[in-house]
This record gives structure tokens, sequence and C-alpha cells, in this order.
């Protein structure tokens, strides 16, 4: 009763979230033309994916209902957006991260922001988070970096960017983001103070 109730949340979380516009399209290498990418884009759907990077049901949603959208093609008409953070959350005290499947899903978390910033190509980013998450369903979390090798993927630019802190700071300060992000003329106080 409790895994349907958190199911049917999900994917009325996902149908709700897809009506948001997107904070950037994903590049996809079939848009050659910025005329038509442009036109495109504005009837594009939004799909923002929020998972546990341990979770056992989100890693069987990634590689098991997620990979549809690769498969069938459905990416040219979507703006994938995964965001890896689940139910983590920050510490008030010190400002760490705290995540619910322990510091390993932090580390995870950490490792597939970096992917998503540092390559900002949905195919290369999920490709990596489908490998990730297909070892989280093998026990082989642990393994995750010889996902870089199997797709030909550098790990460098990662790795770099997972030890100088960068795929932690993407969670620090949502209120800048959105602030900046917002184009209204009406600011609401949190935006005044954060500028």
């Amino acid at each position: 009763m409790a895994s349907t109730k958190l199911v049917f949340s999900f994917i009325v979380a996902l149908f709700l979230i897809s009506l948001l516009p997107p904070s950037h399209a994903a590049s996809h290498s079939d848009f050659e033309d910025s005329k038509i990418a442009s036109s495109i884009n504005s009837q594009m759907v939004n799909l923002s994916v929020y998972y546990e990077a341990l979770s056992p049901s989100c890693a069987t949603f990634i590689i098991q209902n997620l990979t549809g959208v690769f498969d069938d093609d459905l990416i040219t008409i979507t703006n994938l957006r995964m965001v890896p953070w689940g139910n983590a959350h920050v510490n008030e005290t010190d400002n760490t991260i705290i995540c619910q499947n322990g510091r390993d899903e932090c580390s995870l978390h950490k490792i597939q922001a970096c992917a998503i910033n540092v390559w900002n190509d949905v195919d290369k980013y999920y490709a990596l988070i489908h490998c990730i998450e297909f070892l989280v369903i093998d026990g082989k979390h642990s393994d995750w970096q010889s996902c870089f090798n199997s797709l030909g993927l550098s790990e460098e630019p990662i790795l770099e960017c997972y030890n100088n802190g960068t795929g932690a700071k993407d969670y620090g300060d949502f209120t800048t983001y959105i602030c900046s992000s917002y184009k209204g003329k009406v600011k609401p106080n949190a935006c005044k103070s954060s500028t």
C-alpha cells in the first residue's frame, strides 16, 4: 500500500514538474540548425527526475523505465533534467549534505551532478548515470569508476569537479539560483535579500 502511494506520488510529481519551464535545454546532436532547435525547444516536454543514487527503486526506474526515453527516440522531444538529490538535505549546523542512504550515496550524487554540469550533454551524462545505477541494482555501486572505461568517457574532469567541491556547491544556495533565473518584474522578498 505504501509503495503504491509512493509510486503514485512520484508519477504525479514528475507530471507537475514537466509543466515547469526548463532551467536549460539539454543539447542533443540531432538539432544542428539553431532556428529549428529554437522552434522545437518551445514544443518539447520538460521532464525532471529527482532521484536517490542508492535507492533500489530509483535505480530500477532509471534502468527499466527512463531508458525508454532514449530507446524510443523520445529524447528528441524531451528536455530531460536529472537531479541526483532525492531525500538529501543540508544540515543547517555545519552546511554538510546528509543523504538518506549514507555517505556513499552523497558521493554518487556529487559524481553524477559533476557529470551533468561538466558534460552538459544528456547522452553522455545519462549513459554514466545509467551505468552507475545498474551497478547499484547489482550491489556493486563501489565499482562506479569502471563506468568511465566501459563507456569510453574521461573521468578526469568529473573527478576534478568532485574533488574541488563543485558537485556539492550545486546544492548549496537554491535561492540564488532561483532568483537569478527569475525574469519577472516583481521579486519576492527572498530574491531582494539574495542580490
